[in-house]
């Protein structure tokens, strides 16, 4: 790592190596915050922006911890996961978004996620548990549940005053855009993500701390089995807290020590940020060499013959 006042520092590259032989190249970016928003270690430039796709939820389920909707309704650390997860579908997971809109006297038909591809219901939608959480919130405030993902609900103000708030801005300033949901996300620069999950895992509010629990203890119910946000959260035993986004997007939080990491792949490839992930964790030591070879074997190591291999790192700016 070098030192110096810079804005820009060389990407990261991860070469997808056929025998050996760079067969493919994914460009990423990332950046390294602490819980009052500075950025100490970045690969490229910690202001680019883009969406944050789902890697947003625990932020959008701040709505259901701030308002008093789990203890209106009893909703336990398990329901408040799948709140927060993009889940696979399953057959436990279908039931426990179920719980949280019954729960609430809510039926599965106010939700207004998609029917997957081979599914039968929207609770199967792996955005499921987080419409069932905003729902829930419609439901204790009295507010309409038809128009909850509407931006100028007061549902999606609310989440939007949250999210504007812990950034230190005001909520106008960020670009939003429909995710595949149909719920709002919003476009942010590395560094303002990065910040978001410091503060996340910092501990520092009641309510993003019983996010972050219910994530570390309940990772099943986050993603799912052999995905890499179960896979680390469980691995790490309540040291990070992880999500994922689409395109290339995953954020991390240091739990206790209000650092949080952003990553984006340029090309929006899955596999590459879960290579970024694990080389910039291991650097950074938030894992240890042996945590980093157990999940570089399940992630990085792609076939017999193919494997990802990650080039540059982490520079103190």
């Amino acid at each position: 790592m070098t030192r110096g006042k810079r804005t820009q520092t060389p990407k990261i590259e991860v070469h997808l190596l056929r025998e050996g032989i760079i067969e493919s190249v994914h460009l990423a970016e990332a950046a390294v915050c602490d819980e009052k928003g500075r950025v100490l270690l970045a690969a490229g430039s910690a202001e680019t922006a883009t969406f944050m796709r789902s890697a947003l939820k625990p932020f959008q389920a701040l709505a259901v911890t701030s308002t008093g909707t789990l203890e209106r309704y009893d909703l336990t650390d398990k329901d408040l996961a799948i709140i927060c997860s993009s889940h696979q579908g399953n057959i436990e997971q279908a039931r426990q978004v179920f719980n949280v809109l019954w729960r609430a006297d809510i039926d599965p038909s106010a939700l207004q996620c998609p029917i997957p591809e081979g599914g039968q219901s929207p609770l199967q939608y792996n955005c499921s548990g987080k419409h069932a959480g905003m729902l829930a919130v419609c439901q204790q405030r009295n507010w309409p549940l038809n128009t909850y993902l509407k931006r100028s609900s007061p549902l999606q103000q609310l989440i939007l005053g949250k999210i504007a708030e812990l950034l230190g801005m005001p909520g106008d300033e960020l670009i939003g855009a429909r995710d595949d949901c149909g719920a709002p996300t919003y476009s942010m620069q590395l560094g303002q993500m990065a910040h978001l999950y410091a503060q996340l895992s910092s501990g520092q509010t009641v309510d993003m701390e019983r996010i972050v629990r219910a994530m570390t203890h309940h990772p099943t119910m986050v993603a799912g089995e052999g995905t890499f946000d179960t896979e680390l959260m469980r691995i790490t035993e309540g040291e990070i807290v992880s999500k994922s986004g689409a395109e290339g997007i995953q954020c991390i939080g240091r739990i206790g020590e209000g650092m949080g990491l952003a990553i984006k792949v340029k090309d929006g490839a899955k596999r590459a940020k879960y290579a970024v992930a694990i080389q910039l964790l291991k650097q950074m030591g938030w894992i240890s060499p042996s945590v980093a070879e157990v999940l570089s074997e399940k992630f990085m190591t792609l076939s017999k013959y193919k494997r990802l291999e990650v080039i540059e790192e982490l520079s103190l700016l």
